[in-house]
C-alpha cells in the first residue's frame, strides 16, 4: 500500500505541484514580480542607519531599462520604506517625490548618458532638504550629501549592468566577470534590506548571504566565491554596527567552499562549518558560536533544497567554469553544424547551376543539328537569289532534291576550298539562271556563317567553363562543410602524459592544446615559458612527442618572445615520411636575359608538392607573360582546393577565351605526395619527364595538345610511385628538342642523364643544362629550363628522446 501511495504521489502529486509551481513561476515572470520584491527590500536597505543610495540607484536603472514598470516599483518602494523608522522614510519620501516630479516634466533626455546626473543631482538635493528640514545646513550635512549624492551614482552605474539580467531573456547569457561582480553586488543590496529581520532568532541577512556564498563557490569556484564573501561582508558590515567578522567569515568560507567545490554540496557545506567553527573559536564566545552555527546550518539546509538544475544553470552564466565552457563548446557546435549545412546547401545550388551549363546527353548527340543549320543557311541564300526568280517552281519544287544537294555540295566545296569545282560549277551553271549571283550570295553568307559558328563555339566553351568553375566551387565547398563538422577531440590522457614529461626535464608549459592524433595528421599547440629560448622546440619537444605518439613530430611554426622571461608558441604537426630537394638551372635564347620559361614550386594542403614548368610559345617577355600567367592561375586554383584535373581544364578555358591570336602554353605539372611518395603527373603539350633510379632511367609522358589551342579535352594523369632517392627530372622542350637532327631524343637524353655521377639536385640540373648547350651547334635556339627534384625519406635532426614518468605523476 506504501508502495503504491509513493507511486501515486509520484505520478499525480509531483506533476500537480509541478504545473502549480510553473504557473507561479510563469506568472511571476510575466508580471517582473521580482522587480517589485528588490524595490521593497532595497527601499530598507541603509548604511551606517543613516544613508540610503540604493533605492533612488535601482529606480533610475529601471526608468532606464524598464520604463513601464516605474510606477508599481516606486509604489513598492514606499511600502519598503514604511516599515523603517519614520526619520528613514521622510528621507525616502523626499527622493521619491523629487524623482516623480522630474517624471512628470516628461523631459526627451538620452536615459543612459543623463541617468549619472539625474541620480547625482536628485540624491544630493533630497539630502539638503532632509538636512534643512531636519537640523538645518550645516557641515556634517555637506559631507552626508557628497557621500550619498557619490554613492548613488557609483551604484547607478553597477545597478544598469546588473538589472537587465532580471529581464526573461530567450537566449542563452554569457556573463563577464564585470558583470558577475555588479550582480553580486546588487543581490548583496537586496540583503542589506534583509537586515533587522529575524525568523526564529535567526537573522535573515546572514542566513541569505551565506546561503548565497554557498551558491557562488558552488557553481562559480574559489575566485567568484572569494570575491562574493569580501564584496558581500564588506557591505553587511557597513549596514550593521562595524564588525569585520562577517567579512573574514564569508570571505573565507567562499574560498574554501570554491576550493572544496569538487565534492559538490558536501564540500562547500564543510567549507562553511569550518570557517564558522574557526572564528567562532576565535570571538571566544560560546553564545555567539552558537548563534552563527545554526545559521550556517540553516544556509546549508537551503543548500540541499536547491535543486541541482538550478546550480548548473547558474553555473553556466559564469565565465571559467565547467559548464560555461561546454555552453559555448555546444553553441559553436550548433553554429558549426548551422555553417556546415549552409555550406552543403551552397554545394548543392552550384552543383546544380553547373548541371544546367553541361549540355545534356541528347543534346550532344543531336544528329539532325547539322542538317538544320544547312537548311537555314541555304533559306538565307534563296532568299536573296531564288525568291524573286520565275524559275522558283521548277527548281524547288520539281526538282527539290537535284537543287538541295547541288547547293549543298556547292556549300562544302566553298568552305574547304574557298572555290567551286569546274564539275560543280559547270553543272550549277546548266542549272540555274542566275549561277553568278547565288555564288557570290552564298560566297557572302558563308563568312556571316563561319562567324556565327565561331560565336555560337565560344558560348558553348564559356558555357563549359562557368561550368568546371561551378563545379569545381562545389566541391571545395562540399569538402570545406565535411571539415567544419570535425570537432576538436579532447586528449586527456594524452594531454596530462606531455604534460608530466615536459615538466620533468623541467619545462613550464603554459597551455597545451591537442587538435588531431590521427596517423599522419597530428595538430598540437602548445604555449611553453623560458628565460631564454634555445630551440628547445625542436631538440626537446619534438623528440619527446615523437616517442610519446610514436610519430616522427616536428615543429611546424613558432613565435618566439624577444624579451627574456617571455612566452613561446609553437606548433607541433606530423613530419612527411618524404622531404624534396630541389634544383632549378634555365638559360633564355640566344642567351638572352627574358626567357619564355617559367617553373613554380608549391606547398598544397594535405601534405602535397606541385612542381611545375609552363613554356610560353614563342619567346620574350610576351611568351614569359603568358607562362606565368598560367603558372599564377593554376597555383591561385589548386590552393583553393579544386581537384587539379578541373584547374586545369579552367585554365585551358580562361587562356583559350581570352587569347585572340596563336599565342598557348605548355603546362608540365607533376604533383608529389609526401606522405606516400606517389607522384601523378600532368603534361598539357609539354615533353616527357625523366626518373633517375640509381643506374636506371625512366621516361613518363602522354599527350595532349598545349593549353589554349583545343576547346575542350580530358587530362591524361600518369601515375608513378617514386621512391626515397630519385631523381625527378623535368624539362621545357628547348632542352628537349636541343638536337632536332636526333631521330631518339629521349634515348640521347636517358644516356645523358644516366651518365651524371652526382645525386645533388642542383649540381644535376647545373650539368645537364651546360652539357645540352654545349651540345648545340651554336647558342642556344630555344628556351631551355631544366628542374630537378631529389625525393629523400625524411630523417630528424635530433633522435627520440624517451621519457619515464612515474604513475602518479600523470593522475
Amino acid at each position: 500500500m506504501e508502495i503504491l501511495m509513493k507511486n501515486y504521489f509520484k505520478k499525480y502529486g509531483y506533476d500537480l505541484i509541478r504545473r502549480r509551481l510553473n504557473m507561479i513561476y510563469n506568472w511571476a515572470k510575466k508580471k517582473d514580480v521580482i522587480f517589485y520584491l528588490i524595490a521593497f527590500l532595497l527601499a530598507r536597505a541603509t548604511l551606517f542607519y543613516e544613508i540610503s543610495p540604493f533605492i533612488l540607484a535601482y529606480l533610475i536603472s529601471v526608468w532606464v531599462v524598464k520604463p513601464n514598470r516605474i510606477k508599481p516599483v516606486i509604489v513598492f518602494s514606499l511600502m519598503g520604506g514604511m516599515t523603517l523608522g519614520l526619520v528613514l522614510f521622510y528621507h525616502l519620501l523626499i527622493q521619491l517625490l523629487l524623482f516623480g516630479f522630474f517624471l512628470t516634466l516628461n523631459i526627451d533626455v538620452n536615459k543612459t548618458r543623463f541617468a549619472p546626473f539625474i541620480a547625482f543631482g536628485v540624491s544630493a538635493l533630497s539630502r539638503l532638504l532632509f538636512e534643512y528640514l531636519l537640523n538645518g545646513i550645516t557641515a556634517y550635512a555637506w559631507l552626508m550629501m557628497g557621500v550619498e549624492a557619490f554613492l548613488c551614482t557609483i551604484l547607478l552605474f553597477i545597478f544598469i549592468q546588473s538589472t537587465p539580467l532580471l529581464v526573461p531573456v530567450h537566449y542563452k547569457l554569457t556573463l563577464k566577470t564585470e558583470e558577475v561582480v555588479c550582480f553580486t553586488i546588487l543581490i548583496t543590496s537586496v540583503i542589506c534590506g534583509l537586515a533587522n529581520i529575524a525568523l526564529f532568532g535567526l537573522p535573515l541577512d546572514y542566513v541569505a548571504s551565506r546561503y548565497f556564498i554557498l551558491l557562488l563557490s558552488l557553481s562559480g569556484g574559489a575566485t567568484i566565491g572569494a570575491t562574493a564573501g569580501v564584496v558581500i561582508g564588506l557591505l553587511l558590515s557597513f549596514v550593521n554596527q562595524p564588525d569585520l567578522t562577517q567579512l573574514s567569515l564569508l570571505a573565507f568560507t567562499g574560498l574554501l567552499g570554491g576550493l572544496m567545490k569538487d565534492a559538490n554540496k558536501v564540500g562547500v557545506s564543510l567549507g562553511l562549518l569550518i570557517g564558522t567553527v574557526l572564528l567562532g573559536i576565535y570571538q571566544a564566545e560560546s553564545l555567539k558560536l552558537f548563534s552563527s552555527f545554526n545559521v550556517s546550518l540553516v544556509a546549508i539546509i537551503l543548500l540541499y533544497l536547491t535543486p541541482k538544475q538550478w546550480i548548473k544553470t547558474l553555473a553556466r552564466f559564469i565565465p571559467g567554469t565547467y559548464e560555461q565552457a561546454e555552453e559555448q563548446r555546444h553553441y559553436l557546435s550548433k553554429l558549426r553544424n548551422t555553417c556546415a549545412n549552409r555550406m552543403e546547401n551552397f554545394s548543392d545550388v552550384f552543383l546544380a547551376l553547373s548541371e544546367t551549363f553541361i549540355k545534356a546527353p541528347e543534346e550532344l548527340a543531336d544528329v539532325g543539328a547539322e542538317e538544320r543549320e544547312m537548311d537555314q543557311f541555304l533559306s538565307q541564300v534563296t532568299e536573296k537569289t531564288c525568291q524573286t526568280c520565275f524559275k522558283k517552281t521548277t527548281c524547288w519544287t520539281k526538282q527539290f532534291d537535284k537543287t538541295y544537294q547541288t547547293m549543298a555540295t556547292m556549300k562544302t566545296e566553298l568552305e574547304e576550298n574557298a572555290q567551286l569545282a569546274q564539275t560543280t560549277q559547270a553543272k550549277f551553271y546548266k542549272h540555274c539562271l542566275k549561277a553568278l549571283k547565288v555564288e557570290a550570295v552564298m560566297k557572302e553568307e558563308l563568312a556571316h556563317y563561319h562567324a556565327n559558328q565561331s560565336l555560337k563555339r565560344q558560348v558553348g566553351e564559356s558555357r563549359q567553363f562557368v561550368a568546371n568553375q561551378l563545379l569545381g566551387v562545389s566541391e571545395v565547398m562540399n569538402n570545406f562543410a565535411k571539415e567544419m563538422v570535425l570537432e576538436r577531440h579532447h586528449h586527456e590522457k594524452q594531454e596530462r602524459e606531455i604534460w608530466a614529461s615536459l615538466q620533468s626535464i623541467g619545462l613550464t608549459i603554459e597551455e597545451i592544446d591537442i587538435y588531431s592524433l590521427n596517423k599522419g595528421n597530428i595538430d598540437i599547440e602548445m604555449t611553453i615559458a623560458v628565460y631564454q629560448y634555445n630551440d628547445e622546440g625542436s631538440k626537446l619537444i619534438a623528440p619527446i612527442l615523437s616517442d610519446i605518439l610514436n610519430e616522427s613530430v616536428v615543429v611546424k611554426e613558432e613565435e618566439i618572445s624577444a624579451m627574456p622571461n617571455g612566452y613561446c608558441f609553437m606548433i607541433f604537426q606530423s613530419a612527411k615520411r618524404y622531404q624534396l630537394d630541389m634544383g632549378v638551372a634555365h638559360v633564355a635564347k640566344g642567351g638572352g636575359f627574358v626567357s619564355g620559361d617559367s617553373y613554380s614550386v608549391m606547398e598544397l594542403p594535405q601534405g602535397k608538392h606541385a612542381l611545375a614548368i609552363s613554356d610560353g610559345m614563342g619567346n620574350g617577355k610576351r611568351a614569359q607573360k603568358e607562362s606565368m600567367q598560367t603558372l599564377t592561375l593554376l597555383q591561385q586554383i589548386l590552393q583553393s582546393g579544386i581537384d587539379e584535373q578541373v584547374a586545369i581544364k579552367s585554365i585551358n578555358s580562361i587562356l583559350s577565351l581570352r587569347m585572340t591570336d596563336e599565342m598557348f602554353s605548355t603546362l608540365d605539372l607533376v604533383m608529389i605526395d609526401l606522405q606516400t611518395a606517389e607522384g601523378q603527373f600532368l603534361k598539357i603539350g609539354s615533353t616527357p619527364s625523366f626518373i633517375k633510379r640509381r643506374n636506371e632511367v625512366l621516361c613518363v609522358e602522354s599527350s595532349n595538345l598545349p593549353i589554349g589551342i583545343i576547346k575542350e579535352f580530358d587530362v591524361d594523369v600518369v601515375d608513378e610511385q617514386l621512391e626515397s632517392g630519385d631523381l625527378l627530372i623535368m624539362m621545357s622542350d628547348g632542352m628537349f628538342e636541343a638536337r632536332r637532327e636526333i631521330e631518339n631524343q629521349d634515348i640521347w637524353l636517358k644516356r645523358m642523364i644516366r651518365e651524371i655521377e652526382t645525386d645533388e639536385p642542383q649540381e644535376v640540373a647545373d650539368l645537364l643544362l651546360e652539357r645540352v648547350v654545349r651540345e648545340t651547334i651554336d647558342t642556344p635556339q630555344d628556351d631551355m629550363t631544366v628542374l630537378v627534384a631529389k625525393v629523400e625519406a625524411f630523417h630528424s635532426k635530433w633522435a627520440t628522446v624517451p621519457y619515464y614518468t612515474y604513475p602518479n605523476q600523470i593522475s
